[in-house]
């Protein structure tokens, strides 16, 4: 960013901790986690975790923290007291809005389920299930540590827990027909949680399924999942306002909104990456990945724990913030791109013409949004924004 495409002001920003450890990798993921050996270090890694905020704090000062999320990994697997110590450092070290929204992810296994209650009373106020399935056999295949009934348990808890849950399902699963997962959405739907995240299985990079995949649904058959999630989704009172992302009025996941409306976030914990604003420049950020190394370095305070570090240029600003703002339902304000990036909308009109002329951008002016056939097609429509 020149200095004639200064931000004349900083966007909201969230607070994104990482928890690396979890019972057993499953075989679909590609997240920065890690199987225990043994227990959780919690000392050592609430004493790096307050290392690396602290080092962090001159990039943000002053600033408000308007939500944390606590993903994984498994952070269920934090003692009620570790939680507790870590949310009253954030409270101690930042200016954290007093009614902030404070999001935990958790797995139903048996061992973690009895802890929501404490976890609420440290003041987490969101809870995410990672359920995958009411399928017990898809379960297996996915290599999750619990069970439907154990699932159902969990949702039953947090819900007493805290008044916001989220519940994580995939569909287009290894061998899934379009009524098995019709069936994992009405189990799931009958929880009546005000948010559901629904993710179509992707055999990513570098994991287990990538090198033996399973055998899953065709294009078609996994179209037909997506056609009845909308359908179900909308008919019983959830609005579908992103990719994957469906919600009850007054439900949505505000730290996600941050950052699709492209808003600033710091990572801290082993692998976390963060965004973050200044008056002249944006910059990207990731912390080493391995949870040892990351201890090590962050308990120095020198600095090493940063493994990356790098101001996003001008050619790429335009398509982080379309890749962001692409996937929300409704689009954003054209204003807010100017607001978050510095740049002027001359620097993207000719793409912006162009994707409208190909019918994928609604015509609307002062809005950018995905028309549907954009929307079916959005890997094409955020790739226009990469030239």
């Amino acid at each position: 960013m020149g200095p004639s495409s200064a931000l004349t002001s900083l966007p909201p920003l969230s607070l994104y901790v990482h928890v690396p450890w979890c019972v057993r990798k499953c075989p679909y993921c590609d997240f920065n986690s890690h199987e225990l050996k043994n227990e959780v270090p919690e000392r050592e890694y609430l004493d790096a975790l307050q290392a690396d905020l602290e080092q962090a704090l001159p990039l943000i000062w002053g600033r408000q923290v308007i939500s944390i999320f606590i993903g994984g990994g498994t952070p269920s697997l934090l003692s009620a007291s570790a939680l507790d110590e870590m949310l009253a450092m954030f409270r101690a070290l930042l200016n954290l809005l007093p009614d902030a929204e404070i999001t935990m992810e958790a797995n139903p296994g048996t061992v973690e389920a009895g802890r929501f209650t404490d976890y609420a009373a440290s003041g987490v106020n969101r809870m995410s299930l990672g359920i995958q399935s009411f399928d017990d056999a898809a379960l297996k295949a996915l290599g999750r540590v619990h069970d439907a009934r154990q699932a159902r348990a969990a949702i039953e808890i947090a819900q007493r827990s805290v008044d916001r849950v989220n519940l994580d399902l995939m569909y287009a699963l290894p061998g899934q027909s379009v009524e098995a997962c019709a069936n994992d959405l009405r189990q799931a739907m009958s929880f009546q949680t005000g948010h559901l995240s629904l993710y179509h299985l992707t055999l990513e990079p570098n994991t287990v399924f990538a090198k033996y995949p399973p055998v899953v649904p065709d294009d078609d058959t996994s179209a037909a999942m997506q056609d009845l999630i909308t359908e179900a989704t909308s008919a019983g009172g959830w609005e579908q306002y992103e990719v994957s992302a469906y919600a009850k009025p007054g439900q949505r996941c505000l730290h996600n909104l941050n950052y699709w409306e492209f808003g600033d976030y710091l990572g801290i914990g082993p692998g976390a990456h963060g965004k973050l604003s200044f008056h002249d420049r944006i910059i990207r950020q990731a912390k080493h990945k391995n949870p040892a190394s990351w201890i090590e370095k962050s308990v120095r305070r020198d600095g090493s724990h940063i493994s990356e570090e790098r101001v996003i240029g001008p050619h790429e600003l335009g398509f982080e913030f379309m890749l962001n703002a692409l996937r929300l339902k409704d689009g954003v304000a054209s204003g807010s791109f100017k607001e978050r990036t510095g740049l002027s909308l001359l620097s993207i009109k000719a793409t912006v013409d162009r994707a409208r002329s190909r019918g994928l951008l609604e015509p609307e002016l002062g809005r950018f949004r995905a028309s549907s056939l954009g929307w079916r097609f959005l890997n094409d429509l955020q790739a226009e924004f990469l030239e």
